[in-house]
């Protein structure tokens, strides 16, 4: 650990502090419907919209309605993508002449990028044509994306509204976040993408000769458009197989950190728009305390466990930290801060193999899921998670004072409570519940590649990506398998929609109480006190929930590690 590592993390959170408060005011702007300065140019695209898809933008949805029209959508946005996959052999864009992909892997990759998981069973420059990389793929990074920006905005105008029974309209909302909050930032972001070195082009891949003599087949295509949105809106899916440790995903030190800032401006701008939005920008900033404290006692643990390095390597003599499976040119600091950031935020981006970190070190990615990726989290997925943690906290703190809980001047009653834990729920059951059939199902177990407590790892992180809408992978375990092709597509599936629609009910709910004024015995919710109980309700439930796995898998290897033993 060096002075100079830190300064680079410090960095980072000083530069996504100053952003949240301008993003939040900007995102709350196109979302209230106000004019912002690109409606001059945007106001006639959107209207054009509507009016050809027979959208009336002032008419709104009833939460129920709301979330309907949200998994129709869905179910258009999975028939997409598979179709193009199933008949890419025969569609244009395909200069490497890459045939159908197979019904099994088509199916989970189009409910991975739907979900906004983007897991990836497959090599991208192998395996996917230009078309498909662009139709399928980018196009549902732009949607997925924005429909969690959309459910997230959803459950903050229940928070804010009083005594109605709607919230919003799904259609509105989605094609405004596209196109006044997704697109004009990737297009700026891809033209920089562009100058750091990314390939942007629908040219053949090149054929280049090594110095040996050797002819190589160099693999481009649009990258910098698909890297742009799959940062932005956290979604993950890489355009070659190595993702963002491939040089032409992430060619220079200012593009990775970039990448980094990119995936969490958005989440950590909705904590901003929620304060806006309930009138009280101190309750966005105390949203934001806890996902802060989190996301950096988990840098600090991974990059003090990547540092160091293990036993081993310290018993030959190598005391540089542990640098198996990261790139040389970001080194330790780098690929440990980006490690957090993207299982903090549901971004399956990796610039370095998890698999390769040592056994604390890659737990820490593990434990960011599996508390339901809240830490800024996925575009929208990660604030609306938040609030349900922060509803059992305040229902937690009710029964301590024996009062009815109340946020933002709305009381937490029964309902609410029991649909928040409901979601929350839901990654356990997937977590836990598959793991175990992948440790004991002998085709499962055929496809991990270590012994031990990292070969469990493996699974769990799988079934964990999965569930959490994350999309990274320990790399070690083949899950091009018709078994984890279909096991995973339905972790993904439930673990973000069965997750929705109980938080689209609490919206609901909310939306129709009346508000109330705060009183004597209403417990605030803007200062420490507060923030100290919303992680300590999140630590304790994480801690209840998945200790048990963990300790079968991470923290065995560790003190395996200590006694000399590898995996």
């Amino acid at each position: 650990m060096t002075v100079i590592g830190w300064l680079q993390i410090i960095l980072f959170c000083l530069i996504i502090v100053a952003l949240t408060k301008p993003l939040g005011w900007y995102m709350t702007r196109v979302f209230n419907g106000e004019t912002t300065f690109l409606s001059p140019v945007l106001r006639p695209i959107e209207a054009g919209i509507y009016w050809i898809s027979g959208v009336d933008e002032k008419r709104e949805q009833h939460w129920l309605t709301y979330t309907v029209a949200m998994l129709l959508f869905h179910v258009g946005g999975f028939l997409i993508i598979y179709a193009v996959m199933r008949l890419q052999a025969v569609l244009p864009f395909n200069p490497a002449g890459q045939t159908a992909v197979a019904e099994d892997l088509s199916f989970n990759t189009a409910i991975s990028f739907i979900t906004n998981t983007n897991w990836q069973n497959y090599g991208g420059e192998s395996t996917i044509s230009y078309l498909v990389q662009m139709l399928g793929l980018t196009h549902q990074n732009f949607l997925s994306a924005a429909t969690g920006i959309a459910l997230a905005v959803a459950l903050i105008r229940g928070f804010s509204r009083a005594s109605v029974r709607t919230v919003g309209n799904f259609w509105v909302d989605v094609t405004r976040c596209t196109l006044y909050v997704l697109l004009p930032i990737c297009v700026v972001y891809t033209l920089f993408l562009v100058w750091q070195g990314m390939p942007q082009t629908l040219g053949d891949y090149v054929e280049a000769t090594t110095l040996e003599g050797a002819k190589q087949t160099i693999a481009v295509g649009p990258v910098a458009s698909q890297v742009a949105i799959k940062m932005l809106g956290t979604n993950g899916g890489g355009f070659f197989n190595a993702n963002a440790a491939h040089p032409f995903e992430n060619p220079t030190a200012l593009s990775n950190f970039v990448q980094m800032l990119s995936i969490f401006a958005l989440g950590a701008a909705l904590t901003n728009v929620f304060g806006r939005m309930v009138g009280n920008q101190r309750q966005g900033w105390a949203i934001l305390a806890v996902m802060g404290v989190l996301f950096i006692a988990g840098v600090a643990v991974t990059y003090w466990a990547e540092a160091s390095g293990t036993s081993t390597l310290q018993a030959l003599g190598l005391t540089g930290g542990n640098m198996e499976g990261k790139e040389v040119r970001f080194g330790i600091v780098a690929s440990s801060l980006f490690a957090v950031i993207t299982t903090a935020a549901s971004c399956g981006a990796v610039n370095a193999m998890h698999d390769s970190f040592t056994a604390l070190g890659g737990m820490i990615p593990l434990i960011n899921i599996e508390l339901g990726e809240i830490v800024v989290g996925g575009v929208g997925a990660g604030m609306y998670g938040m609030l349900l943690f922060v509803i059992l906290a305040i229902f937690v703190a009710g029964l301590m004072v024996g009062r009815t809980p109340e946020y933002v001047g709305k009381k937490i009653e029964a309902r609410e409570v029991k649909m928040a834990m409901l979601a929350i729920l839901v990654l356990p059951l997937m977590i836990l519940g598959w793991t175990a059939v992948g440790v004991v199902y002998p085709a499962a177990v055929a496809s991990m590649a270590n012994a031990g407590p990292h070969g469990f790892t493996e699974v769990l992180y799988a079934y964990t990506s999965g569930t959490g809408n994350n999309g990274s992978a320990f790399a070690g375990l083949t899950g091009n398998t018709f078994f984890y092709n279909l096991t995973l597509a339905s972790a993904m599936f439930v673990g973000r929609f069965f997750m929705i629609v109980p938080a689209m009910a609490i919206a609901g709910s909310l939306a129709e109480k009346k508000s109330i004024p705060p009183s004597m015995g209403t417990f605030p919710t803007t200062g420490g006190l507060f923030v100290g109980l919303v992680v300590g309700v999140i630590l304790i439930m994480g801690g209840l929930t998945f200790f048990p796995a963990l300790a079968l898998g991470p923290i065995v290897e560790h003190l395996a590690m200590n006694a000399s033993q590898l995996f």
